[in-house]
């Protein structure tokens, strides 16, 4: 059995993996307006991402990367390639160390994701009509150290 991939500080040679990630996300949910082109969606996590957020990823190439703001307890993006293989737990559990709270998005549409942040101890704190760039409601999710 293969040993889990090591979690570490992306590269600049990660950026566009990354953003593919997303980008396959993206275009895998047909609730999931495409606002933004593919190439869009690159420079972005280039330009701005990778720039101002913690980015982190798990192997190589990466097969799932998880974005932390600099300046809050909040995770701004945590995509996997491949959902249900315990990437993205390990993923929150990274995030988790050295924190007493941490906040995160996520959109209404997305049971998914919401049935897996409830599992890792993560309680509703709020939702919106749609106040974002898609324009898609939304839940602000908040976990508490014990």
């Amino acid at each position: 059995m293969a040993e889990p991939p090591t979690i570490r500080r992306a590269r600049d040679s990660d950026i566009d993996a990354c953003a593919d990630i997303l980008n396959h996300w993206i275009d895998s949910r047909d609730w999931m307006p495409r606002i933004h082109t593919v190439q869009e969606v690159r420079e972005f996590y280039r330009d701005f991402v990778y720039t101002t957020r913690d980015l982190y990823v798990a192997g190589d190439p990466p097969l799932g990367f998880m974005a932390l703001d600099r300046d809050d307890a909040y995770v701004t993006a945590l995509y996997v390639a491949e959902p249900g293989r315990g990437l993205g737990k390990r993923f929150l559990d990274f995030a988790k160390t050295g924190r007493n709270v941490l906040r995160l998005w996520t959109f209404q549409a997305n049971t998914a994701a919401q049935a897996f942040y409830r599992r890792e101890g993560f309680k509703e704190e709020r939702r919106t009509d749609g106040d974002n760039e898609e324009g898609l409601p939304d839940i602000l999710l908040r976990w508490e150290a014990a």
